[in-house]
């Protein structure tokens, strides 16, 4: 499942963190690619660490949990800190995979990346290129997104961001580890938890197609979740 997420942060809080990233030290983005992804990754990275970059990481963290749409999609049990890319003219990156376990700075925490998420921090008309592309057994998904925007996909998908040909691309990444680790039952959740949301709109909390539906979610989640 791949979904996107609008207005994570508003405008004037995207404008407030660029400003604060875009002054703060960027070193090569090799160094949190593996062997393999190092070869195909071309662009910049904020340290672990950065002041800015912890504290736009919170605020982007602190969002999303209270967001019922990522809450219901990601079912997150951890989730790797916010890390911060650029993109300027000419640097992409080529297909690859996410590493399947990451490790949390600062102590000995894994995080198994079911999901992987960009926030995107430019207006998609300040650079041409720089197209996120997914894929998966339907073909492949561009995404360009709207500043402020996230968009949540498997880790497990073969992606790569095309080459950026004007401007620069600034974004946020990061991975959640669920408590469902399967994308096909995590979709069947989202799905009936959106069902459940209209049904409940048109019928009342406590019509008895609701509380079914209610009661086959949270069993379906007690079968599958490791919490």
């Amino acid at each position: 499942m791949l979904i996107t997420i609008e207005r994570v942060l508003n405008p004037d809080k995207v404008a407030e963190r660029r400003t604060a990233l875009m002054a703060a030290s960027w070193v090569d983005g090799k160094v949190t690619a593996g062997p393999q992804s190092a070869k195909a990754k071309a662009n910049l990275q904020i340290p672990e660490g950065d002041t800015a970059a912890r504290e736009t990481g919170e605020m982007i963290l602190t969002a999303l949990g209270r967001h019922p749409t990522f809450l219901s999609a990601a079912l997150p049990l951890k989730v790797f800190p916010p890390l911060f890319n650029r993109y300027d003219e000419g640097m992409g990156f080529a297909a690859h995979v996410d590493n399947a376990v990451r490790f949390h700075p600062g102590g000995q925490v894994r995080v198994r990346t079911d999901l992987a998420a960009t926030l995107f921090l430019s207006d998609p008309a300040n650079y041409d290129g720089g197209e996120l592309v997914v894929e998966d057994v339907f073909g492949e998904h561009r995404v360009k997104g709207t500043a402020g925007d996230l968009v949540l996909y498997p880790a497990s998908s073969l992606h790569r961001v095309e080459p950026v040909r004007r401007g620069s691309r600034l974004a946020s990444f990061f991975w959640i580890q669920s408590m469902v680790r399967r994308d096909d039952q995590r979709t069947l959740l989202f799905n009936l938890d959106r069902d459940i949301i209209a049904a409940s709109a048109a019928l009342g909390d406590q019509h008895r197609a609701v509380l079914s539906l209610t009661a086959g979610y949270h069993n379906l989640l007690r079968m599958w979740a490791d919490a």
